[in-house]
């Protein structure tokens, strides 16, 4: 998972501990010098190497270089400062990398500038490890750009329930993101934290939708309000809000139609369903394998019908990793959810740490709760 958006931070997080510790042997090199034309006409002057130096001449991969400045035991005498121009070339090459690997164009610029503002001015001491210092700077810089405000969905419905009425969220999305089976999942979710639930078929457009949804339904067991195949997708889920307010049922969760924005009627229908319904949340469900194409559907939709947060399907699949950095930063709107498998346990809450941990670190068992 995320492979390619991996490889190339690693890479260049190599590449300026590299150059870091360059720089300070050569002032190690630049003091020894001073040190020996004062000391030149003392007996006995005994100079011992501080460290042996990897032959810089042998070719090595980015991942057995990244391995020796992890294992290999530097020391810099004095005091290192880094300065922009001493990583201006190396960022300038992951520019060019990441958006190799889908990430966004603003999502990449945004990234090294926060990637400068951690590394630039910092100064490294002989007691520093170089290594974890650049990269827990690029960390940061990640955790910055993933950092949208936080939306609770549950917080939402317990103020809704108080309110005597139930909360309604719409899902919007093209075709074949895994819109009505990550509804399926969230039911799933909440059915299991107490919640009662019902769905609203509001997708009357595709062949199979609504059957779909009631096959989903009825393996999680909860109820489907549906019309006939080319009813007014709106009128589905105003009777399904309707059906809720009548039995007490704290969740709607609606489907849709999946569509382009640049099918106007179409978009026109869910404008409807927003404008009627009045959901207390307009959900986005975006394929993470899609890369930057998400962050665009996210983009129109956003702009026609006002979403809310984003819910990114196919993750353990993704080797690139760029949707998953960029769609939150782009639209300026939270990814609340991340589907990571087939199986309905397997939509995880999102937080800024489980994409950073699955860059840096070996691949784990994901955790079905929110982890901070």
């Amino acid at each position: 998972m995320f492979g390619k958006l991996k490889e190339k931070l690693l890479n260049a997080a190599s590449k300026i501990t590299e150059k870091i510790y360059k720089k300070g042997e050569k002032q190690d090199e630049e003091e020894k010098k001073i040190i020996a034309k004062v000391e030149e006409k003392k007996e006995n002057l005994k100079v011992q190497p501080k460290k042996e130096i990897i032959d810089e001449k042998k070719e090595i991969s980015f991942f057995d270089r990244f391995k020796i400045t992890r294992t290999i035991k530097k020391v810099i005498k004095k005091e290192v400062v880094i300065l922009e121009e001493d990583i201006e070339d190396i960022l300038e090459e992951l520019e060019i990398e990441l958006l190799e690997a889908d990430v966004a164009l603003e999502v990449v610029e945004r990234l090294l500038e926060e990637i400068k503002n951690e590394l630039v001015g910092k100064k490294i001491s002989a007691d520093d490890n170089v290594e974890e210092i650049v990269l827990n700077a690029i960390k940061n810089a990640i955790r910055n750009i993933l950092s949208q405000e936080y939306i609770d969905i549950e917080e939402i419905i317990q103020k809704n329930k108080k309110l005597g009425k139930p909360t309604v969220i719409v899902f919007v999305g093209i075709n074949g993101t895994g819109k009505t089976t990550t509804i399926a999942k969230l039911a799933y979710k909440l059915k299991n934290k107490g919640y009662k639930v019902v769905l609203a078929a509001g997708d009357t457009f595709r062949a199979g939708a609504i059957e779909q949804l009631e096959e989903h339904a009825k393996r999680i067991g909860v109820k489907v309000i549906k019309h006939q195949p080319g009813a007014d997708s709106a009128a589905v889920i105003y009777d399904a809000i309707q059906h809720a307010k009548a039995r007490g049922i704290d969740v709607v969760l609606a489907d849709t139609a999946g569509r382009q924005a640049t099918n106007i009627n179409l978009m026109e229908e869910i404008k409807k369903v927003v404008r009627v319904t009045k959901p207390d949340l307009v959900i986005f469900v975006g394929d993470a394998l899609t890369g930057n194409d998400a962050v665009y559907q996210a983009k129109e939709f956003d702009e026609a019908v006002g979403i809310d947060g984003v819910i990114l399907t196919k993750i353990d699949a993704d080797a690139k990793g760029g949707a998953a950095l960029s769609i939150g930063y782009a639209i300026g709107k939270p990814i609340l959810y991340l589907g990571v498998g087939q199986r309905y346990e397997d939509l995880i809450e999102f937080s800024p740490d489980i994409i950073i941990r699955n860059i840096f670190e070996e691949t784990q068992k994901y955790s079905t709760e929110r982890e901070f």
